[in-house]
């Protein structure tokens, strides 16, 4: 899962990214209002989590900017006010959850998975492909054998092809991702998480396939 991230106190931010990326999550960090919006609007992500004051545009005017353009882009607005009109404010403008300002990292991550459940119940939340079946609300993946164990990065590899069913999805895409966009990630890091998540994938009629030169191809295995 990818998560945007525009707060311009570079330490408190600094804390949050590495968290998030601890538990497995890719990070995209952002410190301008009008940078984050043009990236929101063109690169997306799965949740944003956005500061109350920004420079360029506040976190209201970067939510209100996307609802308006059509984005359904769960948002959690941080801030250090808690007057209960700011929260008002954040929420008519199109946000998803308000944070306070100091708060415990366990309580964000709670919040970060109930938003995670509630994108997955704009759809169905389960997904299927040849013989394995991905619960998006729960995070768990079972084939024709029962569970299938994924570590985090491999589940978010097969989450990243599954939305890409039936087509090429780039190493760079992948890594973007993965790992969050522009990170130097070697691509022998997304050929090996390949790797372990084909071997795991054998005989749930399955298979990744090599587009050489081009990247990953996930699909239903005639054979």
């Amino acid at each position: 899962m990818r998560i945007v991230l525009v707060e311009d106190n570079e330490s408190l931010a600094q804390g949050i990214v590495n968290a998030l990326r601890d538990l497995g999550y890719a990070v995209d960090w952002l410190a301008d209002g009008e940078e984050a919006f043009r990236f929101l609007a063109t690169e997306g992500g799965d949740i944003a989590i956005i500061d109350f004051n920004l420079p360029g545009l506040s976190g209201i005017e970067i939510v209100r900017a996307l609802r308006k353009r059509g984005s359904t882009i769960p948002v959690l607005i941080l801030t250090a006010r808690g007057e209960l009109s700011d929260r008002v404010a954040g929420l008519d403008a199109g946000a998803d959850d308000y944070l306070v300002k100091p708060f415990d990292m366990a309580e964000l991550t709670a919040r970060i998975r109930a938003l995670s459940r509630r994108r997955a119940d704009i759809g169905s939340g389960i997904r299927e492909i040849g013989r394995i079946c991905f619960d998006q609300t729960a995070r768990t993946v079972t084939g024709p054998a029962g569970a299938i164990d994924l570590p985090r990065r491999e589940l978010a590899l097969l989450e990243c092809l599954m939305d890409h069913s039936g087509r090429i999805v780039s190493k760079e895409r992948i890594a973007d991702t993965l790992y969050g966009v522009g990170s130097e990630m070697d691509a022998n890091a997304v050929e090996l998480l390949i790797s372990r998540l084909r071997r795991k994938l054998a005989g749930t009629g399955v298979t990744i396939r090599t587009a050489r030169g081009l990247g990953y191809l996930l699909d239903d295995d005639p054979a």
